[in-house]
């Protein structure tokens, strides 16, 4: 999976958006697209204060935090909106998938994530196989909500650009569709991760509602992401792998407002490699 784009990976479910503090907008959906449900039991993440990357492992948000991510085998971070991360397009290591659900090579063997290869990619080629992967990842999405998260980030969504062109973008975004679809049913807000290709796609056609990005400063794409999401755009930078200072990541006119600093591997304030910074 890609929790970074070169580093751990994590999985991202589907969590209740609910106002912090103060009240948050409500996600611009339009009644007449399919994709996206009532906005009446969900809310976006708070624009106000900072928020934290937390899936390396989780421990008490610092002052001024008002939105935490954590992985979908986590509880979610008391006192701040908390989104859940669920691995919607790759399976998680370990996990037990049937085998029609596995993408394959022309050799019959599963088409992993070379930089992951301990996850393969699912198989989203058809209808039928998308509604079928799309149920187990829907039960991640429930588990996420149970737990009392908000909002869900789906990961790899750009795995068809990994599958030795067995996939397209344009059944990434039918499968996406379900996967948001489902979530907003339960009353969760959905995130979409990285991908500045789908443009307003996946917003409009989709149904995300905010976006969680990474290196989006290193790729010159953060306004790819803003002018489609507006304020509503978490950023993650990494310290092994900047333009530059932070402080001249956070000058730039593109960067987002909530953009931070953290260490590759996501690691806890008790580990000596932990870094985490804000613009």
């Amino acid at each position: 999976m890609t929790l970074l784009r070169a580093g751990l990976a994590v999985a991202t479910s589907a969590v209740l958006l609910v106002t912090m503090g103060c009240a948050s907008p409500r996600a611009n959906a339009r009644s007449s697209d399919p994709a996206v449900a009532s906005t009446a039991t969900r809310t976006l993440p708070p624009t106000k204060g900072t928020f934290d990357y937390q899936l390396g492992g989780s421990y008490a948000p610092a002052k001024g935090v008002t939105v935490v991510t954590r992985d979908s085998t986590s509880t979610p971070a008391k006192g701040v909106y908390s989104i859940c991360y669920v691995n919607g397009f790759q399976t998680q290591p370990g996990s037990s998938w049937p085998s029609n659900l596995i993408l394959k090579n022309k050799a019959g063997k599963p088409i992993v994530d070379p930089g992951w290869p301990d996850e393969r990619i699912i198989d989203i080629s058809t209808a039928a196989k998308r509604t079928a992967a799309s149920k187990r990842i829907n039960t991640m999405t429930d588990s996420c909500g149970a737990k009392g998260f908000r909002a869900v980030e789906f990961d790899n969504l750009d795995s068809y650009s990994r599958s030795k062109g067995r996939l397209t973008l344009s059944k990434s975004i039918a499968f996406a569709k379900l996967l948001v679809k489902h979530t907003h049913a339960k009353g969760l807000a959905a995130s979409q991760k990285n991908t500045g290709e789908l443009g307003s796609r996946g917003k409009t056609s989709i149904g995300f509602d905010f976006v969680t990005t990474e290196e989006c400063d290193v790729y010159s794409e953060c306004g790819s992401f803003t002018k489609v999401y507006g304020t509503h755009v978490l950023d993650v930078e990494y310290t092994d792998d900047l333009r530059g200072t932070f402080a001249q990541v956070c000058a730039r006119k593109d960067t987002p407002p909530q953009t931070i600093l953290r260490d590759r591997d996501l690691t806890t304030p008790k580990s000596k490699a932990y870094v985490y910074q804000t613009c």
